[in-house]
C-alpha cells in the first residue's frame, strides 16, 4: 500500500511541476499529453470494474484508483490551450468547442470528477470487499460520463 501511495504521490507532484511546462507544449502535444492520460484512466477503470465482475483484489482496486485521482488531480486543464480545440494534421481530438466557451460548466464538472475520483481512491484503500466500492466507482463512471455528455464528440 505504502509503494501505491508513494507512486501516486510522486505522479501528482511530477504532474504538478508539468502545469508550467504544459504551457510549453505545442498544440499537437498538449492533445495527445491529454488522450494518453485519459486513456491511463480508462484503463484503470476497466481494472476496477474487472475486479468488481470478478475475483476482487483490494490492493489492485486500490492501486488503479489511485492512478486515476493522481490524473484527474494533476491539472490537466493545462493541456486545454490556445489551437487545441481542433484537430491539428494527423491529430485528431474530440473535444467539443463548448469546452472552451463554457467555462463555469467545465469548472464544475471538473470538480465533481475530481472529488469523484479522490472518493474512489479513499473507498479503495479502505475496502474490504467488492460492496465498499461499488458505490463510489458508480460515482466515478457518472462523472466521466457527465463530461463525455456535455464536452466530447462522438
Amino acid at each position: 500500500m505504502q509503494k501505491v501511495i508513494s507512486l501516486a504521490a510522486l505522479t501528482l507532484a511530477l504532474a504538478v511541476a508539468g502545469n508550467a511546462a504544459a504551457a510549453e507544449l505545442t498544440p499537437e502535444e498538449q492533445i495527445l499529453t491529454r488522450q494518453a492520460g485519459y486513456s491511463f484512466m480508462s484503463w484503470n477503470m476497466g481494472k476496477i470494474k474487472a475486479n468488481l465482475e470478478g475475483d476482487f483484489s483490494q490492493q489492485q482496486v486500490a492501486a488503479a484508483a489511485d492512478a486515476i485521482a493522481g490524473i484527474a488531480n494533476s491539472g490537466m486543464g493545462a493541456l486545454y490551450g490556445p489551437g487545441t480545440a481542433k484537430d491539428i494534421g494527423d491529430v485528431k481530438t474530440r473535444v467539443k468547442p463548448e469546452l472552451f466557451t463554457e467555462q463555469e460548466e467545465v469548472g464544475k464538472v471538473a470538480r465533481n470528477f475530481i472529488q469523484a475520483a479522490n472518493s474512489m481512491a479513499e473507498a479503495a484503500a479502505m475496502a474490504e470487499g467488492k460492496g465498499d466500492v461499488k458505490d463510489a466507482f458508480t460515482k466515478l463512471g457518472e462523472s466521466c460520463k457527465a463530461c463525455h455528455d456535455k464536452f466530447r464528440k462522438d
